[in-house]
């Protein structure tokens, strides 16, 4: 008696489905969910791209301070 298994728990489940919201309600419910889960994707997506990115922008000013550093230390040493 575990879970829902049997088909008959499927569709007592769905008869309360449209009950509870009616039949033209639930393809509205659908697109609703289809395109939250496809913005959550395309949200983890840009998310894992910026984290890919990030990286190189540091070690970029990570260079760039250095070459500053650099070129301070030289124009002290002519001085």
């Amino acid at each position: 008696m575990g879970g829902f298994t049997s088909i008959w728990h499927w569709v007592i489940v769905l008869l309360v489905i449209v009950l509870l919201f009616g039949a033209k309600k639930i393809p509205e419910l659908a697109k609703g969910l289809g395109s939250g889960i496809k913005n959550f994707k395309k949200a983890v997506k840009d998310d894992e791209e910026e984290a890919k990115n990030e990286p190189k922008t540091l070690d970029a000013q990570v260079a760039q301070t250095k070459v500053h550093e650099t070129s301070e230390i030289k124009s002290k040493q002519e001085s």
